[in-house]
């Protein structure tokens, strides 16, 4: 049945009346409120005092909501008081008629509720499972875990900062439950990789109501997540959530969803567990794209509150916590980059930037007449609509001059116009053809486009001239080359360098000021370089370099800032008014040039203990052209076309034309050069290079030093022609091709009409060509220079790209080849964004991916292999352990550790530090004999069963204190026993601890104990879809009762190398950031134990108990990686007792153990109990002769009760009634106690003994003398008298004999 909530406003006052209780500058509501009713306030509105006695029973119910006027000067209009309620406000009642209450602030202006009176919210509807037509459940991609559990870690850390004011927990509410907040929604978002963002269309395609796909609860711990869902959405978050840290679903089977009133019982009950031990809990009020604070609400019945953006709640009126707003804090950290949200901007963002400077270049793709009469409005109007309406919808306030786009042109881009700070663009009156020096053509212009919700930025200076005069066949002969465009060109590249410079120093730095001086002294070497020297002092006060950090919404954020870290910067350089040196009067205008870029830096940890920095960073704009020209005049038109006229003629400068084609790029090794698409022509002589923007290139054979030629015998690979030209014709050569190694590269892509004309026509001529005496050299991948394979890899990728259509797929390649150096910066930035603990250098090459073996620090055959098996208690590990020690007993030593069951915790770091140091002493120990037999195979089976985290034991033998230890053991596979019966607590909650003994990175094999038969059993197919979405990489094993029956999964199983892979090493530092450094904390009293443990080499049967003496002064050391506590909490009692059970009573006891189990907080519950113990033959009386026999044996029995809030008495006492109990003392038999039967047995024993006188026997009655009948003995009443008597005895002496016995308790000491 659909359930509705309905508040209903009645107004007492005209809203429009003044607040005749007087002036109340914070907007409190004056008028009383019953006690225990609730208060909403609203600092813009007004007041809501809802009555205590309101929605009495079980469903959501009506109720009329008291209205207070708003306090002067916060008025506003009648019908938004009961929008307000509606869109703040639902009040669940449970069947005790206790009101709850459930936070749903929400975003106002997100408030579809806009009609007065009363507001109705439909209850949520069911759907019973999310599948495909073949019963499946939807797989989605499943993102990376570093970065989930990252992600998570981010959000933590804000609850672990260091202030007082910090809340518990941050409590994120999805759907109808929070009036559908949107700073929920980007939470969750944020968590789940956009899953909830309203273009994700997988939730469209599933058929169920969004009601039920947004019915989640997600409660954020320091160091555990409580996530409430339903068993549609369950196996959708799966993928997305399995890997986190201490996660504890709250979730319903199928089954159990269907009973509507049940599933929304449950939902309260578990926010409820959720929330109880939380005082105070955050909540994001609002998304950062909308900025406006919530409502206050208070429990008058509690404690009443005047703090704004804080609330108190009451949950049947015993979980009391107090609501605070973490908005901005979670903004903070949602502006960090990392990986996932640099995929994004590159796949998203970047190619939107992108688009914008195609559409700009796109208004100079014209004619020359029309490029002269393009404005400084037209040329830029694509910026301005990509930056004006972006800032419409992103709320961003910040006007930084710097961070504005424009587009000025020639004399015009002074430094008081970059620095006006205006918005508008320039009027439309400066065009091309005026706004050059003294109103001639411009020679430059400078253009910025800005990202308006985003990091990006990027600034460049373009040329309207060319920058070199193309060869024409006579070297004497000389041409004007236009002055102002090669100075300004000349000044524009040394710019260039020094940015890239300075973002290069900075990525090392991390200090602006270094990367400042680095830039201007390159900037002022480059223009030595370019005989600039006069130029240099007139534009050493002009010079303005500045590094700005930008987060994810294009806010500027101090450098300073620790936040800054993760922040997306700009370089950039302004060379403002550059003077006219030619003419002496005026200035030419300004430079400008700027790159948007990130930066990653990795803590490396050295062999001798020091700290260095490994770093990398990525120009994420560099893709955008660094140079640009069109011909505008009229000089450099035609001499572009005299180039072009030798097309025509039969001989030329270059030889005889042999073919030409399109489609062909040019590129070099020049910081400023990108591969450039055009016309080339084949010449006997040369070749003949045109595009647009440089006009023609001419290169003639007898100014080339050598041509190679490299196609990788594929017609999949480009074919490249690596040209070497002379120093001297580099005046020939557009200014961005001039380089220190004075080489150009012609790419022809495969399977073009140029590339299949290249090999016919010209490929023969220039190979076999002498009279030149310079010929085509065909060369191999191996001995091309590092640069020219750098370069043809990025046209490779170009064309590859080319072979795709527009998608992700062409978007990557598009990247990989405008950002080279895009894929090593990914795989070191996904390590340096997780955490800035410090790496060991031997394992760097794997983190980054550049090395597939780890290597050893010493040799591995030196080594004690350690195998781990761990599990939940009752998964059986040491049944799987006692079958590898035997079936593998001839291949070497076995020494098996397990915890010591009288530990009340699963696993001690000391404890198992002290067993490794012994073992190792215990080796020394042994004769010569025996070590070098036990040099051959050594193995430590460490079996933990009970709620160890793996990581706990990895970071035990990773920081043990002595090196020696520590490189004498290596830990081989981790394995996790599964029983499948043991894993859930309750309906989904599962054991604690059970995801994370399953973790990636940890973990190799998961062993089922269980259902191995069964192998399509439900229970068994849920878990390997749980595990695998938490572990992707883990081996599944069936091992039913611990048996493996196949030599693959042994093999597995006892791997020596898998815990060192590659992939688990990067998944472990990913994941566990900080697990292999060391915590020094001083020594407790763990470490002055001297118990070991047990320590069995089960071939030789030897026990080691050494303990070396400096444990007891040694500090100790642990991970800096923290676990997390166990919850719910465990605890483990182990009891000793040496008298015999009842097994009748035992077994009986065991079995009720299950239908007493309470739900949470599950104080009291038993659910697992291992040991041994002895029964007792029969319920016969104890003899008091054998009580002594057994007096010298001590305490043989025990057993572990593992459970939550277990007390030791309790234990006892339950025990206590299985064992033998205390006889009681019979009573003395009276005439009344005996039954008819004992009559009738007394008749039967003494019917024939003598009669009295006077009676005799017929055969069936007795008859006296005057012939009555009796059916009983005469003397019946003597012989009962006569049994009674003798029972009476026997009772008497049992009685003495039971007072002679000694009865013990059963935990007594036996003496």
């Amino acid at each position: 049945m659909e359930e509705t909530f309905v508040a209903q406003g009645e107004e007492e006052t005209e809203w429009g009346q003044e607040d005749r209780t007087g002036e109340n500058s914070q907007g409190s509501c004056k008028k009383p409120a019953l006690p225990g009713s609730i208060l909403i306030q609203y600092p813009d509105i007004g007041c809501f005092s809802i009555p205590p006695n309101c929605g009495q029973g079980h469903r959501r119910q009506s109720f009329s909501v008291q209205t207070c006027p708003p306090s002067k000067g916060n008025r506003t209009k009648a019908n938004s008081a009961p929008e307000m309620l509606a869109s703040c406000l639902k009040v669940l009642v449970p069947s005790e008629g206790k009101p709850v209450l459930v936070l749903a602030v929400v975003n106002r202006a997100y408030s579809s509720l806009g009609v007065t009176g009363a507001q109705t919210l439909a209850a949520k509807e069911k759907g019973n499972a999310w599948a495909d037509d073949k019963g499946q459940a939807e797989e989605l991609p499943e993102p990376t875990e570093g970065k989930g559990c990252s992600r998570l870690r981010n959000i933590q850390s804000i609850l672990t900062q260091s202030s007082k004011s910090q809340p518990d927990g941050i409590l994120c509410i999805l759907g109808i439950d929070s009036r559908y907040n949107e700073g929920c929604r980007e939470l969750a978002n944020y968590l789940l990789f956009g899953l909830y963002n309203q273009s994700n269309n997988d939730f469209e395609r599933t058929g169920f109501p969004e009601e039920v796909l947004d019915d989640i609860i997600i409660l954020i711990k320091p160091d555990s997540v409580h996530l409430y869902c339903n068993p549609v959405n369950y196996n959708h978050l799966l993928p997305y959530v399995a890997h986190w840290r201490n996660l504890h679903f709250h979730c319903l089977t199928e089954n159990e969803y269907e009973d509507e009133e049940a599933a929304e019982e449950f939902k309260i009950s578990s926010f409820v567990d959720m929330v109880r031990d939380c005082s105070r809990i955050g909540i994001p009020y609002s998304c950062q794209a909308l900025q406006k604070r919530g409502c206050v609400v208070s429990c008058y019945d509690l404690q009443p509150t005047q703090q704004p953006g804080q609330c108190h709640l009451t949950l049947f009126t015993r979980v009391y916590f107090a609501l605070m707003d973490v908005s901005v804090d979670l903004w903070k950290t949602y502006s960090k980059m990392d990986p996932v949200s640099l995929e994004d901007l590159l796949f998203e963002d970047l190619a939107i930037f992108e688009h914008q400077w195609t559409k700009f270049f796109a208004n100079f793709d014209t004619e020359v007449p029309f490029i002269l009469e393009l404005s400084e409005s037209q040329a830029g109007e694509p910026f301005r609509s990509y930056f004006s309406h972006g800032m419409i919808s992103s709320h961003i306030t910040d006007n930084s001059p710097s961070r504005q786009p424009f587009v000025l042109f020639g004399s015009h881009s002074t430094k008081d116009n970059l620095n006006s700070g205006n918005f508008n663009f320039p009027s439309e009156g400066h065009l091309v053809r005026n706004t050059g020096l003294g109103g001639s053509t411009a020679k430059h212009m400078v253009v910025q486009c800005v990202s308006p919700k985003g990091p990006l930025a990027c600034s460049r200076t373009y040329f309207f001239g060319t920058t070199h005069i193309p060869f024409l066949g006579n070297d004497n002969e000389t041409h004007k080359q236009a002055e102002q465009v090669a100075l300004l060109s000349q000044i524009y590249a040394a710019v260039v360098e020094a940015v890239l410079a300075g973002i290069e120093c900075y990525a090392k730095t991390s200090t602006e000021s270094k990367a400042k001086e680095v830039a201007e002294q390159v900037l002022v070497s480059a223009l030595d370089t370019l005989h600039l020297t006069q130029l240099k002092s007139a534009l050493r006060s002009k010079i303005v370099f500045q590094i700005q950090a930008v987060n994810n919404h294009g806010r500027i954020t101090p450098l300073d800032n620790e936040d800054s870290l993760c922040l997306i910067k700009t370089a950039s350089m302004m060379v403002f008014d550059v003077p006219d040196l030619l003419t002496g009067r005026g200035c030419l205008g300004s430079v400008v040039f700027s790159e948007s870029f990130l930066t990653s830096q990795i803590q490396v940890k050295e062999k001798d203990g020091s700290i260095s920095s490994e770093t990398s960073h990525v120009i994420l704009t560099a893709a955008i052209p660094r140079f640009a020209s069109w011909l505008v005049e009229d000089s450099d038109v035609k001499l572009s076309e005299k180039a072009q006229h030798i097309l025509k003629e039969d001989k030329s400068f270059l030889g005889t034309l042999l073919t030409g084609g399109d489609g062909v790029y040019i590129c070099s090794s020049h910081p400023q050069a990108t591969p450039a698409e055009g016309k080339v022509h084949f010449f006997s002589d040369g070749l003949l290079f045109s595009d647009p923007h440089h006009g023609s290139i001419s290169i003639p054979k007898k100014h080339m030093t050598s041509i190679a030629f490299y196609d990788g015998d594929s017609n999949s690979v480009v074919a490249a022609l690596f040209i070497d030209v002379k120093r001297s014709f580099l005046a020939h050569l557009p200014i961005e091709f001039h380089t220190q190694d004075n080489f150009l590269m012609i790419a022809l892509f495969p399977k073009t009409k140029i590339y299949k004309a290249f090999y016919s026509q010209v490929f023969s001529s220039w190979q076999n060509q002498t009279n030149s005496g310079l010929s085509l050299k065909v060369v191999q991948e191996e001995f091309l220079s590092v640069e020219q394979k750098r370069l043809h890899s990025v046209v490779q990728k170009l064309f590859n790209a080319s072979s795709f259509p527009s998608g992700e797929r062409y978007r990557e390649l598009q990247l990989s080849a405008a950002l080279p150096e895009l894929e090593r910066f990914v795989r070191h930035f996904a390590v340096s964004s997780v955490s800035h603990e410090p790496v060991m250098r031997a394992h760097l090459p794997a983190l980054l991916q550049q090395a597939e073996i780890i290597p050893e620090s010493k040799a591995q055959s030196d080594k004690v292999v350690i195998t781990i098996i761990t599990g939940l208690p009752g998964c059986r590990c040491s049944d799987l352990c006692g079958f590898l020690v035997t079936f593998n007993k001839e291949h070497g030593r076995w020494i098996v550790y397990r915890q010591t069951l009288d530990s009340p915790e699963c696993f001690s770091a000391a404890h198992f530090q002290r067993y490794l140091s012994s073992v190792l002493e215990a080796q020394h120990n042994l004769s010569a004999r025996q070590s070098s037999y036990a040099k051959k195979n050594k193995r430590l089976l460490v079996v933990l069963q009970g709620y160890t985290d793996v990581i706990d034991v990895v970071q035990a033998l990773q920081t043990h204190p002595d090196p020696d230890v520590k490189s004498s053991f290596t830990i081989g596979a981790v394995n996790t026993c599964v029983e499948p019966l043991s894993c859930y607590m309750e309906h989904r909650l599962l054991f604690p601890k059970f995801l994370d003994q399953c973790s990636q990175g940890l973990v190799s094999n998961v062993v089922f104990t269980s259902h191995a038969t069964d192998q399509k059993h439900p229970l068994l197919v849920q878990l390997q879809s749980l595990i695998r979405a938490a572990n992707p990489a883990v081996s599944f094993i069936l091992a039913e009762n611990g048996i493996v029956t196949r030599n693959e999964d042994i093999e597995l199983i006892l791997s020596e190398s898998s815990f060192s892979n590659p992939q688990m090493m990067r998944a472990r530092y990913l994941m566990y950031p900080g697990w292999q450094k060391n915590r020094k904390e001083p020594s407790g009293n763990e470490l002055g134990r001297t118990g070991m443990g047990e320590v069995n080499n089960e071939q030789s049967n030897f026990f080691l108990t050494a303990t070396q003496p400096y444990w007891n002064e040694l500090t100790m050391y642990e991970g800096k990686y923290r676990a997390g506590p166990v919850f719910p909490p465990m605890v483990q009692i182990c009891v000793w007792f040496n008298r015999p059970l009842e097994k009748t009573r035992f077994v009986t006891k065991c079995k009720a153990i299950k239908s007493l189990l309470k739900p949470s907080p599950f104080s009291g519950n038993i659910y697992h109990i291992m040991g041994k113990v002895k029964f007792s033959e029969g319920p016969t009386p104890p003899d008091a002769r054998s009580e002594h026999r057994d007096c010298s044996n001590q305490q043989e029995c025990f057993l572990v009760f593992v459970g939550c809030s277990l007390k030791e008495e309790d234990i006892k006492d339950w025990l206590r009634e299985t064992a033998k109990q205390k006889p009681q003392r019979k009573a003395l038999k009276t005439r009344g106690m005996l039954t008819l039967q004992e009559i009738k047995n007394i008749h039967v024993k003494r019917h024939l003994d003598p009669l009295p006188a006077g009676y005799f026997y017929n055969g069936t009655q007795f008859v006296n003398f005057f012939g009555d009948k009796m059916d009983y003995h005469p003397l019946m009443d003597q012989f009962m008298n006569d049994y009674l008597e003798e029972a009476n005895r026997e009772i008497e002496k049992y009685n003495r004999e039971l007072e002679e016995q000694e009865y013990h308790d059963l935990f007594e000491q036996k003496t």
